[in-house]
């Protein structure tokens, strides 16, 4: 059977979404399907990768039962290869031209059959899925090939697996080997299925050039796993990394008469940029998505750089403008951009036309009358949710409106709000514009989506870029022009070597920077390139196919913006190199044949984005995956939420608990039932807080006379400085709402690895580097990275420790007096500079002893000052809900 090549995504954000393909089995148990082997073999060679999910299963049933394997990769992958082995017999898939598969389809169709093989499924993954009939005790192997050229974000590449068996899988295994002959400059690792158990199963390597990760677990190991958990391994296995860079012409790779060449320098100043806001405001807009943008509106504005000057376009019915013309980004129009943009309300029609060319006439007028600074960038971003209601209502005239008008001199890039938007329309527009199209998902990290996308652009490096070649040495290469190099990313051009090329493959890379032309020249020599490494981590005619691939995906986006009479010629290209090397791309279809009394056939195409439209795509299971926080009902106070668990008045009744812990308090939980079954004719539940209460804060203290302490916070109010630690370097700050008794949010910055972690009720984000992601509470985690190690378990507790740190704890609290939690380990390790709220309890601190009239009151001195700590009893949260009571000495703030 022939084995695809693999494809590899080279750019700076390699998101390499490999989502573990898997044998759906919510019925294997049942129907007597059993996957005994299931493996992920990923090789990912200078930022190409190669793919193979293979999955084995046995009929255990004594009649014939339907297997089906369904997995899901990312959507700028191709399918190179996908074949069924039943009884030793081999039904591989077949390319062919969309055209010349279309009749089995529809006939396909027209029986009945669910014909279709890949449907989207998020948002950025498709599902692959076929079925077939497999006779008793008779095995199946399932393998399906696909590759990707992924590109760089925000400074890393990003390799996503999805691992979902559903079973326990005798033979489990994820292999990946990354090959960068540039040097691997940082490596980590996260994963949201991993628990203590599965922790040994890991195993990470790594040279100057080359990684190597495996995931091996063993039947023990599984089972134990799904004693730990509810679910057998479900979740997404992550691994992020880049490159050595410097500030050069890059990096040139050959291999077997082709090169890429990689460009992304480092230590280039910013350019200074002229950015115009177009905000949707119209009726559409309303409640949760105007909410989301104004937030995210205020935080970009937030980190404008004071070279920058902007504007704000508002639309609906109308378009106006916030400033008659470009302001600097000071201090001052920053502040008073935040005002304006958090009145922005939504109501009306849509005229995306009008409000497009009054930003592109504020830019035209900037620059006749020479109010840009010199050198400097002009962005336009665009945000809407639907198509043109109200003036020029033409898609078609619009692009062509803005086209002339832009004339080649700004950038335009597009986002799109949900699915009421025609995202071609977008697409188009910002292609036609030197800049691109993305769609912003409807859900609780909208915000988050847009911040993450202005850090794409928000510092641009280099203009008007061109890689220059010797016309002997190289042919058919791939874009050459660039319009914008912006820092994070990377630009990636690749060809032929001619038959007589030189010895010596040299390159020009020209641009300019601040008005100033700046030159950069690298070269390679055939016979100095570094040998590439064994199968392990390459294979065959890799160079080859990343060429193809990166071709195809140009042509592709050249014909969205082609005209008529020069779509077809790409067409033809594009067609012929993906049939050539065998790429299910949007102009072929894979048929995967079956055995004889089966559906004879079925096709797999290459879903468009603009046909998910309309659709409700469930949240992606990228970075900003999402589970459920359980029982907690927005809106709720602590109370009334604490209430409603308690359950309505009336009749005991045997019931689970809603705590997803295996102790309880039995002295806590006697008192709860008492409470309940002694409440009065009139159904009201005494008030939750006569029961015990969690404080605000628990800190262990080492080395005191005192183990513990109790902080209850009912005098300060707002942010606070919790934790200040320069020698650790860490830092705690929260904003405690006196009202609610609980944190808003917490807030953990760590100086090395430069990190955040930003906790509030909904959700925990963590920022690095510009890139953000977002996990809710009570999600399995398990992160490790250069200084840091960052797991959270299903009870909602998330912990930062380090060998030589002390370890941070962040408890989504949903027992009496919910809400967010702060914890503290090896509290031993803080420095003698210490200092904060929180912080003061570990400098020099004094114990009175207990008072003669009451021996439950003493005197705790800090710093000079003096605090009345009393012995009361507490519910210790530490654990998780619902807590154990304990005796503890505690002190209000």
């Amino acid at each position: 059977m022939k084995t695809p090549a693999p494809a590899w995504t080279c750019g700076l954000a390699l998101v390499l979404l490999l989502l573990l393909a898997v044998l759906q089995t919510t019925t294997a148990q049942k129907n007597g399907i059993d996957i005994y082997s299931l493996t992920v073999d990923s090789k990912v060679s200078s930022r190409f990768a190669h793919t193979v999910v293979t999955s084995r299963v046995v009929n255990k049933a004594d009649t014939m039962q339907e297997a089906t394997f369904q997995m899901e990769l990312p959507k700028k992958a191709f399918i190179t290869n996908f074949s069924m082995i039943i009884d030793g017999v081999t039904y591989p898939g077949n390319i062919k031209e969309k055209a010349a598969a279309q009749e089995q389809y529809s006939a396909a169709v027209a029986r009945g059959e669910s014909a279709g093989l890949v449907k989207a499924t998020g948002r950025k993954m498709e599902q692959f899925q076929v079925s077939v009939s497999v006779a008793p005790a008779a095995k199946v192997t399932f393998e399906l090939v696909y590759e990707e050229l992924l590109k760089r974000h925000l400074g890393v590449y990003e390799l996503l697996l999805k691992v979902q068996p559903q079973q326990v899988v005798k033979h489990l295994q994820m292999d990946i080997h990354i090959f960068e002959p540039q040097g691997i400059s940082f490596l980590e690792t996260e994963s949201t299925f991993m628990t203590g158990e599965l922790e040994n199963a890991l195993t990470t390597s790594q040279t100057q050039t080359k990684a190597h990760i495996l995931f091996k677990p063993t039947l023990s190991q599984q089972q134990k796993s799904l004693e730990q958990q509810d679910t057998v391994i479900n979740g997404n296995f992550i691994v992020r990394y880049d490159v050595n860079r410097t500030l050069s012409g890059g990096s040139i790779q050959i291999e077997n008469g082709y090169f890429v060449h990689y460009f992304a320098p480092e230590g280039l100043p910013t350019i200074p940029k002229n950015v115009i806001f177009v905000i949707d405001k119209s009726g559409s807009m309303r409640g949760k998505k105007i909410q989301q943008t104004r937030e995210a509106l205020i935080k970009i504005l937030d980190d404008l750089s004071p070279k920058d000057q902007f504007n704000l376009v508002p639309f609906s019915e109308e378009a106006t403008q916030w400033k008659p013309s470009l302001v600097p980004a000071s201090a001052e129009n920053v502040k008073e951009a935040r005002t304006y943009a958090a009145g922005i309300q939504a109501q009306g029609g849509t005229n995306i036309n009008s409000a497009m060319l009054m930003a592109v006439e504020l830019l035209e007028r900037a620059t006749r009358e020479e109010l840009l600074p010199s050198g400097s960038v002009s962005l336009i971003i665009l945000l809407t949710d639907g198509d043109p209601t109200v003036g020029e209502t033409s898609p078609e005239k619009i692009q062509r409106n803005v086209q002339d008008a832009i004339g080649g001199q700004y950038s335009l890039f597009c986002l799109g709000f949900g699915f009421d938007v025609s995202y071609a329309f977008l697409e188009r527009l910002a292609l036609d514009n030197g800049g691109l199209a993305r769609r912003i998902y409807e859900d609780s990290d909208s915000a988050l989506q847009l911040e993450d996308f202005y850090q794409e652009v928000a510092n641009p490096l280099l203009t008007a870029v061109a890689f220059e070649y010797p016309s002997n040495a190289v042919e058919d290469v791939t874009q050459d022009n660039f319009r914008l190099l912006f820092k994070g990313s990377e630009m990636v051009v690749a060809g032929k070597l001619r038959d007589q090329s030189p010895d010596v493959l040299s390159a020009k890379i020209s641009g300019q920077l601040l008005m100033q032309n700046i030159t950069f020249q690298t070269e390679s020599g055939m016979a100095e390139q570094e040998e590439f490494p064994s199968p392990k981590y390459i294979f065959y005619n890799f160079m080859e196919r990343l060429w193809a691939f990166l071709t195809i995906q140009q042509l592709l986006e050249q014909i969205v913006s082609a005209s008529d009479t020069e779509k077809q010629a790409l067409k033809t290209r594009a067609l012929g190199l993906s049939l050539n090397y065998s790429f299910v791309t949007p102009l072929t279809s894979m048929v995967v044949t079956k055995p004889e009394g089966q559906e004879q056939s079925q096709v797999a195409e290459k879903p468009v984005e603009n046909k998910n439209r309309h659709r409700n795509v469930p949240l992606g299971h990228g970075v900003f995956r999402y589970h459920s926080m359980g029982n907690r009902r927005s809106g709720m106070t602590a109370a009334e939420n604490f209430s409603s668990r308690l359950g309505p008045p009336g009749p005991l009744h045997h019931r689970h608990s809603s705590y997803p812990f295996s102790n309880p308090n039995p002295r806590l939980t006697d008192m709860m039932l008492e409470t309940i079954s002694t409440s009065p004719p009139s159904g009201k539940l005494p008030d939750p807080s006569a029961l015990t209460q969690a404080p605000s804060v628990i800190l262990p203290l080492p080395g005191q006379s005192v183990d513990r302490l109790c902080v209850d916070i009912k005098h300060s109010q707002g942010p606070m400085n919790l934790l200040s630690d320069p020698d650790q370097g860490i830092e705690v700050t929260g904003h405690y709402e006196i009202e609610k008794a609980q944190f808003s949010w917490i807030k953990v910055t760590f100086r090395n690895p430069q990190l955040q972690v930003h906790a509030t009720p909904e959700h925990v984000v963590v920022t690095q580097n510009r890139r953000s992601s977002a996990y809710k509470w009570k999600n399995t985690l398990f992160s490790v990275m250069p200084g840091l190690k960052m797991t959270e378990d299903k009870a909602g507790l998330l912990l930062l420790s380090s060998p030589d740190k002390v370890t941070i704890g962040l408890l989504f609290w949903d027992g009496p007096g919910q809400g967010l939690r702060l914890l503290l380990r090896d509290t031993d390790r803080f420095s003698r500079h210490i200092s904060g709220t929180l912080g003061q309890f570990y400098q020099d601190v004094l114990w009175g002893p207990p008072t003669e009239a009451d021996d439950s009151k003493r005197t705790l001195s800090v710093q000079g000052h003096d605090h009345s700590a009393t012995r009361e009893l507490k519910l210790d949260y530490q654990e998780g809900a619902p807590g154990t009571e304990i005796s503890c000495w505690s002190v209000e703030l």
